[in-house]
């Protein structure tokens, strides 16, 4: 130890203080990457590894931050039902009259919903998850209500109901029949209901 004058001595210096590294966008990349693997391979291909790795995060970090498989899977589909109704209420604000909120649902139809395979996927994903499993089953009611809400800000509620189910089904047939849909067939089913339905 350094001596000081009388014989004095003082201690040695203190180690430098380590601090710990922060990742607060962690959860968030679990999150994502836990989107990305069900996309892949099915929440049935799903597993705490795979969604590490694809987040790369350590393992440990699934329990740390989540309670189990489960709470992810909340949580993703949550995020995921989430952002799609944000895009459907984006669209639909921007109409000003039936007629443009029309072509809205044209646009909604044939641009937005399920654009592409990962949002398909993802979609039936959660249905599947939500015919059994009534936390699941609640995402999906809030989505519904989220899309039923924009639609009644243009057309009256049993309208947009129907409308809603309309977008569904036609999403889905245009995401897997094999016959290409033309954007004139649906934008005439979307007339024949507010035509034959709206006052």
């Amino acid at each position: 130890m350094p001596k000081l004058a009388a014989g004095k001595t003082t201690a040695p210096p203190a180690p430098a203080r380590r601090f710990r590294r922060v990742d607060p966008e962690r959860r968030e990349r679990i999150v994502d990457a836990c989107l990305d693997v069900i996309a892949e391979a099915g929440v049935a291909g799903a597993s705490h590894r795979k969604i590490a790795a694809a987040a790369n995060v350590p393992l440990g970090s699934m329990t740390y931050h989540f309670e189990g498989m489960e709470d992810i899977l909340r949580e993703a589909f949550t995020r995921f039902a989430g952002t799609v109704a944000d895009s459907f209420e984006r669209r639909l604000a921007k109409a000003t009259d039936q007629s443009s909120a029309q072509a809205a649902v044209i646009e909604i139809i044939t641009e937005d919903v399920f654009g592409n395979q990962r949002d398909l996927v993802l979609t039936h994903e959660l249905y599947t998850l939500a015919a059994r499993d009534p936390q699941f089953q609640n995402i999906t009611n809030t989505w519904m209500r989220r899309s039923r809400h924009a639609l009644e800000q243009h057309f009256d509620p049993l309208t947009a109901r129907l409308l809603d189910a309309l977008i569904e089904g036609l999403t889905i047939h245009r995401a897997l029949d094999n016959e290409t849909r033309s954007a004139a067939s649906d934008a005439e089913a979307v007339s024949r209901i507010t035509r034959t339905i709206a006052p």
